[in-house]
């Protein structure tokens, strides 16, 4: 990438990350496996009279193993400080075991990524009733980060996975919306334009089972939905692309749903979930859309 995007990434990047993490009010299992987790956020000024709007948000991070919920933290935070009831779902990632090529740690599990958050989200409305009594699980938006945009996804659409597929449900997920931030939405594109390195592909096993895997998890493999769907995209993004996010809402188009669309002039990646940037109230702003 030219110097100067790469110097404009890296400063939004040390941006986001330069906030401290800020601990749960409380914490749940939903499996055994200790990245098997989700972390709750009351809302700050809660209005006893109004249940609060719950937000699921699942972090990126390419799926990989060095990139957990901590780092998005202070976006929870930042969202449990304009009203909402959040829960952020902690899940298993890439193992320790090096990429070839020396691009560092493998992108996902197949099948235990899925596997986690199919069942984070089928646990979550018994979890939200004993740790966040504030929420109010009619009112649930799903929201996630690049690879977390791509499971948010994926994770409104299990209604019209592949009848044959162990994570389908028979009737759509309870959700109000998606808000999927730089989202990896569409794995031939993000392929094609080397996003993070081959993430995508590594997810699903590799090139031998990238074919055969994507209609179990590619989201533009799973349309149309009908749950009301977001996409924000920072224009200057060069970690993922507005390509990407461009090629799913034309791909939901095809299949005869509308998908909003939201770019936004001079931003790239990280802004989307740093609260110290204006991205990150627009952000706020299309959740409480679909969530009121």
């Amino acid at each position: 990438m030219p110097d100067d995007a790469a110097a404009r990434d890296a400063a939004e990047e040390a941006s986001a990350f330069s906030h401290p993490p800020v601990d749960p009010d409380a914490t749940a299992a939903y499996g055994d496996h200790p990245d098997q987790v989700i972390d709750f956020y009351t809302p700050r000024e809660p209005d006893p009279a109004v249940p609060a709007p719950l937000v699921i948000v699942l972090h990126g991070g390419a799926w990989r193993a060095p990139y957990d919920r901590r780092h998005i933290t202070p976006f929870a935070d930042f969202l449990a400080r304009r009203g909402f009831a959040v829960a952020n779902v902690e899940y298993r990632r890439g193992g320790t075991i090096p990429a070839q090529g020396g691009q560092g740690p493998v992108a996902g599990r197949w099948p235990d990524t899925f596997d986690d958050i199919a069942a984070a989200l089928d646990a979550l409305p018994a979890l939200v009733r004993e740790n966040l009594p504030q929420a109010d699980l009619r009112r649930t938006v799903i929201t996630g980060h690049s690879a977390g945009g791509h499971l948010a996804l994926w994770a409104a659409a299990r209604h019209v996975l592949p009848a044959d597929s162990p994570w389908r449900t028979d009737r759509p997920a309870p959700l109000r919306g998606v808000v999927a931030l730089a989202p990896i939405a569409d794995f031939r594109v993000a392929e094609k334009l080397d996003v993070c390195s081959g993430a995508s592909r590594q997810l699903l096993g590799g090139e031998d089972k990238f074919a055969e895997r994507q209609p179990y998890a590619d989201p533009v493999f799973l349309l149309p939905t009908g749950i009301a769907t977001t996409l924000v995209q920072g224009r200057t993004d060069v970690v993922v692309p507005q390509a990407v996010a461009e090629s799913y809402a034309e791909a939901a188009a095809r299949a005869g749903e509308v998908v909003g669309l939201t770019l936004l002039e001079g931003v790239g990646h990280f802004p989307l979930i740093d609260p110290a940037a204006d991205a990150c109230a627009v952000v706020a702003e299309e959740i409480a859309q679909l969530a009121w």
